[in-house]
């Protein structure tokens, strides 16, 4: 402002109409200094000065013209550190390197699927369309996978899980009696919330919070408990096992806290999150996942357990949120193309290495019983979670049109435990 005194009254004048309009214009994060601006500014202070004086005599109007001109020009030349500091406030633009789309023979090159239910398998293929990911659908009452688009990518070495792990985190904290569902945690002043709200938004700082409370140990605990780092299915060719770390996520990094908001270092396989969300969604038995193949694996079909979970006192707990994330939260956009039952799930969106991942894993109170679905997406600025819980309300719609709900076949048998060629460490299929 000192220097605008050099100027007189009138600058200053003249100089701060012009600021306030431009402020306005412009659309930032977070507030800052109005800066001073560049010549593209003293066109409109040519403009807004000519508008001002129409009604005085055509020589005072030149006059007045001409000194604001010069004005804005020295006001400009005179205030480079203000145009430097207004340039650093820009946003980061992340820059991607894989496509978002795939054309149709690619998406299902490879898959075998001869022990599939076809009608879920179309449903699922007219969700994805032409987007890059897969879709997996599980009974969860069986560990029976009804259908499984993009084989190679569901069955590759998974990903980073994004705010998924969330749901892991969760059932952690509810168990080791950190939180209960209206548990208001404190997340800095007065700003406050409780699990259910946590979940629907997928506030990274609460489980932040959550995750330094409950300790590197007792995270990676729970979390192998619920199969990460382990294989899903059973004699599934192809299968790999993802990643959890030994260790926990350098400080500098974020530590544990941001392995339990946004998965950093864990890799996750989409099998192994519908195995998660199966167990959530039946009470909780962890089912070794089967993708039968031959007409003789379809005849001897019989789940198989892989462990019991002591998770069915915080499921209601849980199911809260998942069902409040479709109802007003992250995977609201799921109601655009269906809402004819209810659906709990949990979104997730990240970025590694220039590809940009979109999760939703979900399970559907359909008037035939539960249905898991997991929705995996990878690729650039399309992909997100929230993208993804729209295709998966596109699955069940189509389903739904199908009526595929009122003759849905009956594809349950009684479970038993794994033959004896599992290992008893390990917990996991041996001779792969």
């Amino acid at each position: 402002m000192a220097c605008l005194k050099k100027f007189g009254a009138a600058a200053l004048v003249f100089a701060i109409a012009t600021a306030v309009p431009a402020l306005a214009a412009e659309t930032t994060t977070t507030p800052a200094p109005v800066p001073v601006k560049t010549p593209q500014t003293k066109a409109k202070v040519t403009t807004t000065s000519k508008t001002a004086n129409t009604s005085k005599t055509a020589s005072a109007s030149k006059t007045a013209t001409a000194t604001k001109k010069t004005t804005a020009v020295h006001t400009a030349s005179l205030h480079p550190a203000s145009l430097a500091v207004h340039r650093s406030r820009r946003r980061y633009v992340e820059r991607f390197t894989t496509s978002s789309f795939l054309e149709a023979n690619v998406l299902t090159m490879g898959d075998v699927t001869t022990g599939e239910d076809p009608v879920v398998r179309a449903a699922a293929l007219e969700a994805l369309g032409n987007m890059n990911g897969t879709a997996v659908a599980i009974d969860p009452t069986s560990g029976r996978i009804l259908a499984m688009v993009n084989q190679k990518l569901a069955l590759s070495r998974g990903a980073e899980p994004c705010s998924t792990i969330k749901l892991t985190v969760a059932l952690a904290a509810l168990e080791e009696g950190i939180v209960k569902r209206d548990t208001q945690v404190n997340l800095g002043g007065r700003f406050h919330m409780d699990l259910t709200d946590a979940l629907a938004h997928s506030n990274n700082l609460y489980f932040e919070t959550v995750g330094r409370s409950l300790g590197f140990e007792r995270v990676k605990h729970y979390a192998n408990e619920f199969g990460l780092g382990e294989l899903a299915g059973y004699n599934i060719a192809g299968e790999q096992r993802g990643t959890y770390p030994d260790q926990e996520l350098p400080a500098s990094l974020g530590g544990v806290g941001r392995m339990c908001s946004f998965g950093e270092s864990v890799s996750m396989t989409p099998l192994q999150l519908g195995a998660i969300v199966a167990a959530i969604a039946n009470g909780g038995t962890l089912y070794y996942l089967q993708h039968p193949q031959t007409p003789e694996e379809i005849a001897t079909f019989k789940p198989m357990v892989k462990r019991t979970l002591n998770i069915a006192p915080l499921i209601p707990e849980i199911t809260d949120g998942m069902k409040s994330a479709v109802l007003y939260g992250t995977a609201k956009s799921l109601k655009a193309n269906f809402n004819e039952f209810p659906v709990m799930g949990k979104t997730g969106t990240c970025s590694d290495n220039g590809t940009r991942y979109g999760w939703f894993a979900s399970y559907a109170d359909t008037p035939s019983g539960r249905i898991v679905t997991v929705f995996f997406l990878q690729g650039g600025r399309p992909t997100f979670g929230p993208k993804a819980a729209e295709l998966t309300g596109e699955f069940y719609r189509a389903l739904w049109d199908k009526s595929y709900f009122n003759t849905k076949p009956d594809l349950t048998a009684k479970p038993e435990a794994a033959p004896s060629e599992i290992s008893s460490t390990s917990g996991e299929p041996t001779g792969r």
